[in-house]
């Protein structure tokens, strides 16, 4: 049984990624967390599973989405994730109309309505409004996931759960937890904080990662790299504009940077979204090189074609990031949590090797009080 009646979640932008999470609380039965699972790091952490987690806040700007309940909300075009759990309830809750400011990159305005926003004709609410919604739905933890390059949006829901008391989980590649001022701010509120740019369960990155660590650990000197992407949903659509991708690239890049034995030059790497195929929908490809030498100066190279969806890969790390801050709130923790942020974020303040990273997340579980660390320490 839940503590308290479970934890209460509030979602900035219902895309494939919450249409994933969503469809994952309801997929994630007691009877079949009761017999073992697929697809979860933890059955339960702190006496939570899944299904104790419900939605009760949504925004987006989308005028299909807009005004619907969010659990129908989530099957709305543009989102084109694979449907894995459609025997969904109405929950309740109605999407409002969120502010635009740097939501949607221009070219997208008129691109194709299956593909692209449609902004709804309705009044963007006051950050006054919102922050009384958050309150008024009592959300634990407000989620973050607006497009890459949303600078002014995600900075804006930073401050919406900040002066609403409520976490923050920030999965995208802005940078607010590796932000000393965001994260000295949310540990002054007592609020707890993850981000940033979340690292899915099995992708690009964490692969990227674990193989540049291997080459590390067993004495390949790595000389160049690189990591090409490919995919057909919005978001890769959104990254067509070159001028939204600072953060993506400097997130995912430093991301397998800090993890390599020597630092390579800015010329022997190379990563990031490479190109939008529509028909690939929510199916993300991902191909990886990476040349070294071996023993006696002899060279060696890998190639690894990796093909996932790309928002179900996501949703099992949401899922545990809610329930960690969950139980930071519990305990009074307050600030970036630093392990959950270096295991399941791209671009935490401080980065660890995955091993590293999950022992602390794990000890985090066990022993929360103890482990309190805000970016200021």
């Amino acid at each position: 049984m839940a503590k308290n009646g479970g934890i209460r979640i509030a979602i900035a932008g219902i895309g494939n990624c919450a249409s994933s999470l969503i469809q994952g609380l309801y997929y994630y039965t007691p009877e079949r967390c009761a017999d073992g699972v697929v697809g979860l790091m933890h059955t339960e952490i702190g006496g939570y599973q899944p299904n104790h987690i419900r939605v009760v806040a949504a925004f987006d700007v989308d005028a299909r989405k807009v005004g619907q309940d969010v659990n129908r909300a989530i099957f709305a075009k543009p989102n084109c994730t694979k449907v894995f759990q459609a025997d969904i309830p109405d929950c309740g809750v109605t999407v409002q109309m969120g502010q635009v400011l740097d939501g949607i990159s221009e070219h997208m305005a008129n691109y194709d309505e299956d593909r692209t926003f449609v902004r709804a004709d309705a009044r963007e609410l006051s950050k006054a409004e919102i922050v009384a919604l958050l309150k008024d739905s009592k959300a634990d933890v407000l989620l973050n996931y607006m497009p890459v390059g949303s600078e002014q949006a995600a900075r804006f829901y930073a401050e919406c759960a900040l002066e609403a008391g409520c976490g923050f989980i920030n999965n995208m590649p802005v940078f607010i937890a590796s932000d000393k001022a965001f994260a000295d701010r949310f540990a002054a509120a007592g609020l707890p904080i993850i981000g940033d740019d979340i690292k899915s369960q099995l992708g690009a990155t964490i692969t990227h990662r674990v193989l540049t660590d291997i080459f590390a650990k067993r004495g390949v000197k790595l000389l160049r790299t690189y990591q090409l992407n490919t995919g057909g949903n919005t978001d890769f659509l959104n990254m067509k504009n070159q001028d939204r991708l600072a953060s993506k690239k400097k997130s995912k890049t430093e991301a397998v940077q800090s993890v390599a034995k020597t630092r390579m030059e800015n010329e022997n790497i190379h990563i990031g979204p490479s190109d939008y195929v529509p028909w690939q929908n929510d199916n993300k490809i991902c191909f990886i090189r990476m040349e070294g030498l071996l023993f006696g100066d002899v060279p060696m190279d890998l190639e690894l074609r990796l093909s996932v969806q790309d928002s179900p890969n996501s949703a099992g790390v949401v899922i545990d990031m809610i329930r960690c801050c969950k139980l930071a709130l519990e305990n009074g923790i307050g600030g970036v949590l630093a392990g959950p942020s270096a295991y399941f974020c791209k671009h935490p303040p401080v980065q660890y090797t995955d091993d590293v990273a999950y022992e602390m997340t794990e000890a985090f579980i066990r022993t929360r009080p103890a482990l309190a660390v805000t970016a200021a320490e």
